[in-house]
């Protein structure tokens, strides 16, 4: 018997590195990296897969690699048994696991890791065509992008065409088919988001809406007071004017109702009587006293006229009364009140389009409440149901400059004057949550200037009558209404009450409209019977049957 080949041990510790190094390529050293083999086999892959490399990039021996354009960048790897081929750039401290499978077009950013039987697929075989084979139809490739600092668990699947947002973790398993958004964590069949990365927890959002509500109704009468001058409740404008008009008293009165109290400094039966000396008497209209409407101009052609058939009507309510005369110029036949809403703002400006919409269906709502009312009400949602385009769930069109934001901001507005006031379901809801969770995302969550009371009542709002129907996409709505309520404490401004907008100082309508958001935000998390504000002017929810 011949005597067994002795093992030279450096030979064997070598090989036994070579091995561990492909699946647990995180134990690469300078040396391995610098190493003429690893050096070789990257100028290798330069010639042929058309590759370049950080100096500090490494490559296991084993992984497959057949692209046409790869980059690999400082501190990042690919270990042994990953397949990646296609079109590829990998950033800075990037890492995939073994048996990992990258294809097709891939831009993935800094600091992502990526788990064993990941597959990420950028691109996707046609197949639209029943009278052509498959294999015979064409390949297409939109492209994955993955941000920064997103984690991808083992066995998950991302498909052709989406963006993965920075900071997002993917669990294991998860089939991505739409885009995820920044800091989101997502799983299941197909993806879904569980919650956002530092969300604040539930009880969390209670114990600031108790702190934020004691506070503010404590303060209110303080913060009343501040914006009164000469007898009025006034704007105090960021170029420094001072501006008058009838929606700041209704403002001051529903920010009061809200608490359960009303403006100290009121004459509550002579406001009364004044809110009510408004109406037009032949078109039940409301014009406001400080701003003429223009000679010749319709009256329903006036947008403060329509607004303060809500601002107005419901001030009148909240102090008790009702509207003296019935809004005759919302009752039409049929082919009047289409003619008008046809001759809306829906291509340009979306949003006007559905603040008249709002105006006439609150006067619809005053008239049956009040007074009697036709066949007008028929008419608006017949119409309504014929005009919603099916695939965004809204109604009007996207512009170059703001995408979704005018048909979003005015579903907001048609609906609350229609469907919600009336308690009718929203048709096709499901569509209409895509487009206002599309619309936040593209948006950013509307960080900066663009984080206003109105940016956010419209987006919360739609969620909240959207998800009375259906808890499609619910945690995403849950997640922007625990972001809300996480950064109105901050906001807050003892005294002053809430900016309308990021930057901006503190106002009666941004108080109001903020308070109202929130306290739209607690609804949607089931929470709100912990926040002391309740609406109870235009932003109410109760009494437009919501039913909450």
């Amino acid at each position: 018997m011949k005597p067994p080949i002795a093992e030279n041990p450096q030979v064997t510790g070598h090989a036994e590195h070579e091995a561990r190094l492909q699946f647990l390529t995180w134990d690469r050293t300078q040396a391995d990296i610098e190493s003429p083999a690893h050096r070789a086999r990257q100028a290798r892959l330069a010639q042929a897969a058309g590759a370049s490399f950080h100096p500090t990039a490494y490559v296991a021996a084993e992984a497959a690699i057949f692209t046409s354009h790869l980059v690999l960048g400082e501190q990042s790897w690919i270990a042994g048994h990953a397949l990646v081929r296609g079109d590829v750039e990998f950033g800075a401290h990037t890492t995939v696991n073994p048996y990992a499978m990258i294809s097709g077009k891939l831009r993935c950013g800094d600091g992502v890791r990526i788990a064993s039987h990941v597959s990420i697929v950028g691109f996707n075989h046609g197949f639209d065509d029943p009278s052509v084979p498959i294999h015979m139809q064409k390949h297409e490739s939109l492209g994955i992008v993955i941000e920064d600092d997103v984690w991808i668990g083992a066995n998950a699947v991302v498909l052709d065409g989406v963006t993965v947002g920075k900071g997002a973790v993917i669990a294991a398993g998860a089939v991505v088919s739409r885009d995820v958004p920044p800091m989101a964590i997502v799983g299941g069949v197909p993806a879904k988001l569980v919650r956002y990365r530092g969300q604040v927890a539930r009880k969390d959002s209670a114990s600031i809406l108790a702190r934020l509500g004691e506070a503010a109704g404590a303060q209110v009468q303080d913060v009343l007071a501040a914006y009164r001058e000469g007898g009025d409740y006034v704007s105090r404008e960021a170029d420094g004017q001072v501006r008058r008009s009838a929606r700041h008293r209704n403002d001051a009165i529903e920010l009061a109702a809200g608490f359960d109290t009303m403006p100290e400094e009121l004459d509550l039966a002579a406001t009364l009587s004044e809110l009510q000396a408004l109406q037009d008497m032949k078109t039940g209209l409301f014009p406001d006293p400080y701003r003429p409407v223009e000679a010749g101009r319709a009256l329903r052609d006036d947008g403060l006229a329509l607004y303060n058939v809500l601002s107005v009507g419901y001030a009148i309510e909240a102090l008790g009364g009702k509207p003296l005369h019935p809004i005759a110029a919302v009752e039409l036949e049929a082919p009047a009140l289409c003619e008008w809403l046809e001759g809306l703002t829906w291509r340009e400006r979306a949003w006007g389009a559905g603040a008249a919409v709002d105006a006439i269906g609150t006067a619809l709502y005053f008239n049956a409440r009040y007074f009697t009312t036709g066949r007008a009400r028929e008419t608006l949602f017949g119409w309504l149901a014929m005009q919603q385009d099916r695939a965004t769930g809204l109604w009007g069109s996207t512009t170059a400059d703001e995408g979704l934001l005018q048909p979003v901001n005015g579903f907001y507005r048609l609906t609350r004057g229609t469907y919600a006031q009336f308690g009718l379901p929203v048709p096709n809801a499901e569509r209409a949550i895509d487009s206002m969770l599309l619309n936040y995302r593209n948006y950013g969550g509307f960080a900066g200037p663009r984080y206003t009371a109105c940016n956010l009542l419209d987006t919360v709002h739609p969620l909240l009558l959207c998800l009375r129907q259906t808890d499609y996409r619910r945690a995403e709505a849950e997640a922007i209404a625990h972001a809300v309520i996480g950064r109105a404490e901050e906001r807050w401004v003892a005294g002053e009450g809430f900016a309308f907008a990021d930057g901006q100082a503190p106002s009666l309508q941004g108080t109001e409209m903020w308070l109202s958001v929130v306290h739209l935000a607690a609804a949607l998390l089931g929470i709100a019977d912990t926040f002391a504000f309740v609406p109870k002017g235009v932003h109410r929810t109760k009494a437009v049957g919501l039913g909450l």
